[in-house]
C-alpha cells in the first residue's frame, strides 16, 4: 500500500488524475491512477540517525517511561524533524493489542506530502493513507497523515476510533492551540492528560507563540531542544552571515495587529515605496549579487508585486509566489528556482514553514516583525546544507534582527479556553476577486522593462556586518541602556524585561505593562519573594506590584529607591569590589554544564559579577545571550588582527630614504 502511495503523490498535482471519493477506500483511488501490478517487495533501508536525533528519541522514550503523555520536541529547521517523528512510530510501543495506529497532523499540503513520503519509504510493510482534500483515508491504516483542515471538516474525524491509536504526531506544533487542533485533540482524548489516551508528540522549530496563546494547554513538557546556534556550531546547518541595512522606513507609528505583530496594511504602506524597494535592490546588488538563490520575504501582496517589479527594472530575473498563485504555477516556479534557473524568488507568508529549498544561499528580510518566531522561521529557510554552498547571507532591510533570536523554547501567555469559542474562520468571500488580483499583480510585475540603476536622491545606505550568529546575539544584548540610568546590577532577560537580584533568591522584575489602556503607565515593577523550603509547593510568593511609571527611567528610579531601602547595597550595586573578583567554583560549574568539553570557562575568563549576571539570565529564560562570551572573544581577536593590519598599512605608506622591504 505504501508503495502505491509514493506513486500517487507523484500524480497528486494533476487535477484530472484525482478521482472523487464515494463509497470506495483510498486504495481504490490510488489504483485508479497507477498500475495495479504489485512490484517486488524492496528491502527496508535502515536510517542512519545523527547523534542528536537518537538523543532526541531517547529523551522522548524516557519521558514516556516517567508517565508523561503530551510532550514536545524543539528542533531547529534542517534538524530532520520528519525523520525523528517517523522513527518514533516504531520506537513507541502500543499500550494495548488494539491500539496500534498512528496519526500525523499537519496544516499544509507540503508537510502532509513530505510526511507521507517519509513514512512510505521508512515503513514499506505498513499501510499509509492520506486524509486531505479529495483524498479520504479509511480510518484503519497503520499510519494516517491528515491535514488539520480536512480532518476537522464535517464528520470526517468520526471514522477515526481513538481506542485504535497509540500515537498522534503533530508537525509545526506551535499551531497546536489553534481551534481545529484543539477539537482534534479532544476527539482523541488529548485535550487533557488521560491514562487511556494515545501519546501526543508535537515537533516544532519555534516552540512559542507570539499571539499569547499558551502551548501548555496542549503539551505538558518539552523534552528536547536543539537550537540554531548548536546546529551551526556542530556543522549540521549552513554557516550564516548577516548584514543589516539602514533604510528611511519609519515604522515607529505602525500599529499592531490582532496577533501583536505589525498591522500588515499599515506596514506595507510604509515599506512598499519606490524609494525603499530601490534601496532593497541596490543592497542586494552591492552585497549579494553573486548569490545564486535568493529568497525574499515581503509584507503583503502589494509589496510582493512592487518589489518584484523593482528587481526586474534592474534587469534581474525575479519571480514571485503567493498564497493565491495557482498550484501548478507555484510548483513550476519552485522547481525552476531549485534548479537555479532564476536568482530571486519573492514571497509573502508562503515559505515560512515546511519548505525544503536547501540551495537558498541568501535571504532578504524586506518585512519588519515583532515576532521572534517569524524571524527565526524566515532565517531558517537558508540554513540547510547544500553541495557547493559555503554559507547563507541574511540581509535585513529593516533591522528586524533587533527583536533577537530566541534559542530557548518557552511556553507563555493566556490559557485559550475562553478564546477558542470566540475565534471564527473567514470563509474567503472574495476568492474570485483574489484570483483576478493575482493576474493583475503578475501582469504588472512581468511587464517591467529593465532600466538602468537609479540612485535614490538624498539617501544613504549603511551596512553592519556580522560574522556569526553569536556576534548577532551579542549585538542585541540590552543592559547598556538601563545601566546608563542606574548604578545597580540590572540584567536584561528579554525584550523590555529586566531583573535585579536581591537576597536569598528574591528579585525585582521590571517590564513593559501588558494589555494596558491608553491612559495607563507604560512600565510596571514587581517584587517576587523567595519562600523558605517547605512553606509552599512554589519556591516563590505571588508577585507583588511595587509601582507603575510612564517611562523606563522613572520605573528604574522608583525600583532602585525601593531596593536601596530593602536590600543590602553590597548585593545590588554593580560597583562593589566583589564583582571584580574571580568567579566561585560553583558559578563556573553551573555555567560549564551548558558548554562543550573544549569550551569550558576558566576563572581567568570572567569575573564574579559577570558570572552572576549570566546565571541570572539563564535562570530567567535568556538562554540565547549565553553566547555573548564567545562573541566577545572572537570580536577581540578580530579587533587585534585589524589593528595589526592597519599598522602594516601605515608602515607601507611611509616614505623614507633607504632600501625598500621585499
Amino acid at each position: 500500500m505504501s508503495r502505491l502511495l509514493s506513486k500517487w503523490l507523484l500524480t497528486a498535482r494533476v487535477p484530472q488524475r484525482r478521482l472523487p471519493f464515494k463509497s470506495v477506500g483510498l486504495s481504490q483511488i490510488r489504483l485508479a491512477s497507477v498500475s495495479t501490478a504489485e512490484p517486488k517487495a524492496r528491502p527496508l533501508q535502515p536510517v542512519r540517525l545523527r547523534e542528536y536525533q537518537e538523543e532526541c528519541i531517547q529523551s522522548v522514550l524516557l519521558s514516556l517511561q516517567q508517565g508523561h503523555k503530551r510532550i514536545g520536541i524543539s528542533l531547529a529547521t534542517g534538524a530532520g524533524k520528519t525523520v525523528v517523528f517517523t522513527q518514533l512510530i516504531d520506537r513507541i510501543k502500543p499500550s494495548s493489542k488494539r491500539a496500534t495506529q498512528t496519526l500525523i497532523l499537519a496544516h499544509r499540503r507540503e508537510l502532509v506530502e513530505q510526511a507521507a513520503r517519509h513514512c512510505s519509504n521508512a515503513y514499506p510493510g505498513k499501510t499509509v493513507e492520506v486524509e486531505m482534500g479529495n483524498s479520504h483515508a479509511s480510518g484503519r491504516a497503520d499510519i494516517t497523515i491528515a491535514s488539520i483542515q480536512s480532518i476537522t471538516s464535517g464528520d470526517r474525524i468520526s471514522k477515526f476510533d481513538p481506542k485504535l491509536f497509540k500515537l498522534v504526531l503533530v508537525d509545526e506544533a506551535h499551531h497546536i492551540v489553534a481551534p481545529g487542533y484543539l477539537r482534534t485533540l479532544e476527539h482523541f482524548g488529548l485535550h487533557q492528560k488521560k491514562q487511556d489516551s494515545p501519546i501526543l508528540v508535537g515537533v516544532s522549530a519555534t516552540f512559542s507563540r507570539f499571539d499569547g496563546l499558551r502551548l501548555g494547554a496542549a503539551i505538558d513538557e518539552i523534552v528536547y531542544h536543539k537550537d540554531y546556534v548548536d546546529m551551526i556550531g556542530e556543522k549540521w546547518l549552513s554557516d550564516v552571515i548577516f548584514t543589516t541595512v539602514e533604510s528611511s522606513a519609519d515604522i515607529s507609528k505602525v500599529k499592531s495587529g490582532a496577533n501583536g505583530d505589525f498591522q500588515p496594511g499599515e506596514l506595507s504602506r510604509v515599506v512598499n515605496t519606490d524609494q525603499i524597494n530601490e534601496i532593497t535592490v541596490r543592497s542586494w546588488l552591492a552585497r549579494a549579487n553573486g548569490r545564486k538563490s535568493t529568497l525574499v520575504f515581503c509584507v503583503d501582496l502589494a509589496h510582493v508585486s512592487g518589489l518584484t517589479r523593482a528587481f526586474r527594472q534592474h534587469g534581474i530575473d525575479a519571480r514571485f509566489v503567493t498564497g493565491d498563485t495557482p498550484k501548478l504555477d507555484r510548483g513550476d516556479r519552485l522547481d525552476a528556482f531549485k534548479r537555479g534557473e532564476f536568482p530571486v524568488l519573492v514571497n509573502c507568508g508562503v515559505f515560512t514553514e515546511g519548505t525544503d529549498i536547501p540551495n537558498i544561499d541568501c535571504i532578504i528580510l524586506a518585512r519588519p516583525t515583532r515576532s521572534r518566531n517569524l524571524l527565526v522561521q524566515m532565517i531558517g529557510r537558508g540554513m540547510r546544507l547544500h553541495p557547493g554552498k559555503t554559507n547563507c547571507h541574511i540581509i535585513d532591510m529593516v533591522s528586524s534582527l533587533s527583536t533577537g533570536i530566541v534559542t530557548t523554547p518557552t511556553l507563555f501567555g493566556l490559557d485559550p479556553s475562553q478564546l477558542v469559542k470566540e475565534v471564527s474562520v473567514d470563509d474567503m468571500r472574495s476568492l474570485q476577486e483574489r484570483k483576478e488580483a493575482e493576474k493583475v499583480r503578475e501582469e504588472v510585475a512581468l511587464a517591467a522593462n529593465p532600466a538602468p540603476s537609479k540612485a535614490v536622491g538624498g539617501s544613504s545606505v549603511t551596512f553592519v556586518e556580522y560574522d556569526s550568529v553569536l556576534d548577532l546575539i551579542a549585538d542585541t544584548s540590552g543592559e547598556q541602556h538601563i545601566r546608563s540610568i542606574s548604578k545597580n546590577a540590572w540584567v536584561q532577560v528579554g525584550p523590555h524585561r529586566y531583573i535585579l537580584s536581591g537576597p536569598g533568591g528574591t528579585y525585582i522584575r521590571l517590564e513593559k505593562a501588558e494589555d494596558k489602556t491608553e491612559d495607563e503607565p507604560e512600565f510596571v515593577a514587581w517584587e517576587i519573594r523567595a519562600l523558605p523550603k517547605g512553606v509552599s509547593k512554589s519556591p516563590f510568593a505571588t508577585p507583588r506590584k511595587l509601582l507603575q511609571a510612564t517611562t523606563l527611567a522613572d520605573a528604574v528610579h522608583g525600583a532602585d529607591k525601593y531596593a536601596s531601602e530593602k536590600y543590602p547595597r553590597m548585593l545590588i550595586s554593580r560597583y562593589m569590589s566583589w564583582r571584580r573578583s574571580p568567579p566561585t567554583d560553583g558559578q563556573l560549574e553551573f555555567l560549564n554544564k551548558l558548554r562543550g568539553e573544549k569550551e569550558k570557562l576558566k576563572a581567568t575568563d570572567i569575573n564574579k559579577g559577570k558570572a552572576a549576571d549570566m546565571i541570572t539570565k539563564l535562570r530567567h529564560g535568556a538562554r540565547g545571550r549565553f553566547a555573548i562570551l564567545e562573541a566577545d572573544k572572537r570580536r577581540m581577536e578580530k579587533r587585534a588582527l585589524l589593528q595589526e593590519q592597519e599598522k602594516v598599512m601605515k608602515l607601507r605608506e611611509q616614505v623614507s630614504v633607504g632600501p625598500l622591504l621585499v
